[in-house]
């Protein structure tokens, strides 16, 4: 290479040098200028000291992040800032009054948030959709939550609660000591299926499913690891990333397991007659609601927002049902005299053998009491996510995050009303309708007695699950199938 060429390479490598670092300092000026304002924006809300660079992350490393929060709540009583890292942070709010004016505006979800949490899940599903097109999606799906379809789904759930007791006499037989979370996990999926996918035959056999529930654990253990972490923020170095390989793998079994479902309906439908034996239905179910939906417009609703909404109830729903009811289990298993007085108050209503009904739910006031009192400890969605585009107590236009966090609501000792375990305002995905889910199923649920087993205490992290109590945290007594049949059959006690 001759001496001008060798002149002219090296010229054009000390301008990409330049220009190189000339970006270097303008991404960095951009951060400090970002730290700087987000200072200002918080400095209302006091908070521990963070570190310039990683915040108050080394605070939320432990197993159970949750614990911390309840340090917070009890020193700061209305709400702090949280340093995810040096130039991220979130408000922290576990005030009633805060969360009530939060809750009553139709601000979005916090974007940045959900992009981390459900990185290609459900990235159009009503989850995280806003404005009209989310009003319009929710009114749409709203029916399939109506009391009038609710009510036959007691039935349904007891035959699912059914497969889950009649496995786990087996296991019984073998081990008194049982681990729940998986078997309610399936039972509560099996249960969905059923009510609102029109689903025949049991997940709770199917071996698909329970990949699919493998597939949901791990994309949460992937998303709160995620979240811990300041390297892993970019989307292009978390896909690089081996997590980043294993949450994209976790998402395909979710996907599949959703094609799955959406197309075994779709074949049911297109049997002769049956089209026309749906639409003579007066309530239609989730799944059927958007499958209609497609084919009498498919502009409004593609397949790809078909399989988004499926996603989104499938897994948050399950889920969410699941941890509830297991800790609604441990509760009782750790209070057995209230489990006892719930179990008399079931037995003196049934007395007869008969199955239960819609009509019953409303006549278990003490089993009711207990089932919230557990939803209050250990709310199933233990904080959401909101992005205000101006401040709630000044003027100034700011765009901050908050973190609404339930658990530190219901745990805030200056506020001792609270109960909102499934968030509140007019972007809960399910509302009170689908409330009605975990209260019924958990009562549905209750046919053992319980004692809990000590050595295995679990305490709940961000997600609600169990942390250090999956291997065996419960244990029936006495004889299960008395207490089964009493509930489930007409055979007497």
């Amino acid at each position: 290479m001759t001496v001008p060429a060798l002149a002219s390479v090296s010229g054009l490598l000390q301008v990409a040098s330049l220009l190189g670092l000339l970006l270097l300092l303008l991404k960095a000026a951009q951060l400090y200028l970002r730290r700087q304002w987000l200072l200002k924006a918080l400095q209302q809300f006091p908070s521990p000291p963070s570190h310039w660079l990683y915040g108050h992350s080394r605070e939320f490393q432990e197993e159970s992040e949750l614990q911390p929060l309840l340090k917070r709540v009890e020193k700061y009583p209305s709400a702090c800032a949280r340093w995810l890292w040096g130039t991220r942070a979130m408000v922290l709010v576990y005030d009633p009054d805060y969360m009530k004016v939060v809750l009553a505006r139709s601000e979005p979800k916090a974007p940045v948030l959900y992009r981390l949490l459900i990185p290609g899940l459900v990235s159009c599903g009503l989850l995280l959709l806003n404005g009209q097109m989310w009003f319009q999606r929710r009114r749409m799906l709203t029916p399939a939550f109506h009391y009038d379809i609710l009510k036959p789904y007691v039935g349904l759930m007891a035959k699912s609660v059914q497969v889950m007791l009649d496995k786990w006499e087996q296991l019984v037989a073998q081990d008194p000591h049982l681990e729940i979370v998986g078997p309610v996990s399936l039972m509560t999926l099996d249960t969905i299926m059923k009510c609102a996918f029109s689903h025949q035959g049991s997940a709770q056999t199917d071996g698909d499913s329970q990949s699919y529930i493998q597939a949901i654990w791990d994309l949460k253990n992937l998303i709160f690891s995620r979240l811990r972490s300041a390297f892993l923020q970019n989307d292009i170095i978390y896909r690089l990333s081996p997590e980043g390989r294993q949450c994209q793998r976790a998402c395909q079994k979710v996907h599949q397991h959703t094609d799955r479902v959406i197309q075994l309906r779709k074949t049911h439908l297109q049997k002769e007659g049956e089209m026309e034996n749906v639409k003579k239905k007066r309530h239609l179910d989730f799944l059927d609601i958007l499958l209609f939906a497609r084919m009498e417009n498919g502009n409004s609703l593609s397949d790809t927002d078909v399989r988004a909404e499926v996603d989104t109830f499938m897994a948050a729903g399950h889920d969410s049902t699941a941890s509830g009811i297991s800790w609604v289990l441990y509760a009782l298993a750790s209070n057995p005299e209230h489990q006892q007085r719930c179990r008399e108050e079931i037995q003196g209503l049934l007395g007869d053998g008969t199955s239960i009904t819609w009509d019953h739910l409303d006549q278990m006031p003490y089993t009711t009491m207990c089932i919230k009192e557990a939803l209050r400890l250990y709310p199933p969605v233990p904080s959401v996510g909101r992005e205000l585009s101006m401040s709630v107590t000044t003027p100034t236009n700011l765009r901050i995050i908050l973190s609404l966090s339930i658990y530190g609501l219901h745990h805030n000792p200056q506020v001792c009303h609270a109960f909102m375990p499934f968030s509140g305002g007019s972007r809960i995905f399910m509302k009170y309708e689908g409330q009605l889910f975990l209260l019924h199923k958990s009562q549905v649920s209750l046919r053992y007695k319980w004692v809990w087993v000590s050595s295995c205490l679990p305490c709940p992290d961000c997600s609600a699950k169990y942390v250090n109590g999956d291997s065996c945290p419960l244990k029936p007594v006495s004889s299960p199938l008395q207490v089964l049949y009493f509930a489930l059959s007409p055979t007497k006690f």
